[in-house]
Order: structure tokens, then C-alpha cells, then sequence
């Protein structure tokens, strides 16, 4: 099976060296290559052609949000941002970025595992918890979402994804049943011609599709 390629950028030793581990030790992993900032990770990646990026936000010389524009407007590979819990302004602007996903550092190594294979076989991720701080955030929500053509209750099946709710959840809120509920969010990812829930959360709170 071939492995996945993994580059990681990260302005501490300690988290590089320890996603190298965990990652290494894995065999359907390969990590080709570490940096400490975005300049860098940019100059290995053109070299070493990575399929996927663990890219810390608050870098020296380039930060996380510009290297991570450059390797989406170049093809370079997928994005997955590393952050802690105050970065979720930042957070917002990788993603309007091109970023896949993001990560919070706290991770469990089979979580780290997960979410990189998440992306890598083209499923955007989300933390729950900033997930939910995104949307919380008044400044940030239908920026760029266009609500033309949607009735009220497709937009508050949108705007409950947006929470982070699951279908179970969304449907004991509207009284509805989980079928319900199954079709209204298949309809909307039609009308938007997007792939899966994440992408229809990333596009209500950032404005951005992603692919």
C-alpha cells in the first residue's frame, strides 16, 4: 500500500519532533520532511512533493496562513492546520486559504492518524470544540454565505451543521425525524454542489467552498 506523505510545519521542536514519532513508527505513513517555518516548508515542498501539510499557524519569516495560500494556489498539496484553542480567528482566515481542516494540538496520536486520512482521502475535518467557538462567533457567521433560494428551515439545518449538531441532535431540536433531517442536508450539499457536511460548515461560517 502506498503511503502517505506527510510534511510538517511547526516552530517547536518538541511538536515537530513528536508527530514525527507517532507518524513514523506508522506504516502508512512516511514523514519526508520537517520545518520550522512557512518560507521553509514552501522550499521543501516544491523539492519533496508532500501529499499532505500538518501546518502550525504562529510561525517566524512566513506564517502558517500565507504558506498555507501558496501551497493551495500553487497545488503543492492539502493543508491540515495545527492550532490551539485561541486561534480561532486565524483559523478562519486558513481556511478562506484553501486548509483542509484543522487540528488542535492536544491530539491523541490515533486522532492525529485519523485526520490526516480524513483529508488525504478528500474529507474535510473540524474539531468539534472550534467548531463551536467559529460559530459562536457573531463577526464570523454568513460571512460570504449567500442564503438566496434556501426557506427557513433549510437555513436552520444549515446554520444547526454549523453548530457541529448530528442528524439525531438537529432532529430532536426541529421535531423532525432523522430521515428528514438526512434529505434536507443531501439537498442543501446539492443546491451548494458540495461533498459532505464539513464543507457546507466551512462555507456558512468562512464564506469558502471548499473542494
Amino acid at each position: 500500500m502506498e503511503k502517505i506523505k506527510v510534511m510538517i510545519a511547526d516552530d517547536s521542536d518538541f511538536v515537530r519532533d513528536g508527530m514525527r514519532i507517532i507518524l513514523s513508527v506508522d506504516p502508512e505513513f512516511e514523514v519526508i520532511g520537517c520545518a520550522s517555518n512557512g518560507r521553509e516548508v514552501i522550499e521543501l515542498a516544491k523539492k519533496m512533493a508532500p501529499d499532505i501539510f500538518l501546518m502550525d499557524i504562529q510561525m517566524p519569516e512566513m506564517d502558517g496562513i500565507e504558506a498555507t495560500k501558496y501551497i493551495v494556489e500553487h497545488n503543492l498539496g492539502k493543508v491540515l492546520i495545527l492550532t490551539t484553542f485561541d486561534d480561532d480567528g486565524l483559523v478562519q482566515q486558513a481556511l478562506r486559504n484553501g486548509a483542509k481542516g484543522y487540528l488542535i494540538k492536544n491530539h491523541t496520536p490515533e486522532h492525529l492518524k485519523q485526520m490526516i486520512k480524513s483529508v488525504y482521502y478528500g474529507t474535510g475535518v473540524m474539531e468539534e470544540t472550534l467548531l463551536e467557538k467559529l460559530a459562536k462567533n457573531t463577526e464570523v457567521k454568513n460571512a460570504g454565505f449567500c442564503e438566496d433560494g434556501y426557506t427557513a428551515r433549510e437555513l436552520d439545518i444549515v446554520k444547526a451543521v454549523a453548530e457541529g449538531l448530528s442528524n439525531k441532535e438537529i432532529a430532536s431540536r426541529f421535531c423532525i425525524s432523522e430521515g428528514t433531517v438526512k434529505n434536507y442536508i443531501s439537498s442543501i450539499l446539492a443546491k451548494e454542489n458540495l461533498s459532505h457536511r464539513t464543507a457546507l460548515a466551512v462555507y456558512f461560517l468562512t464564506g469558502k467552498k471548499q473542494e
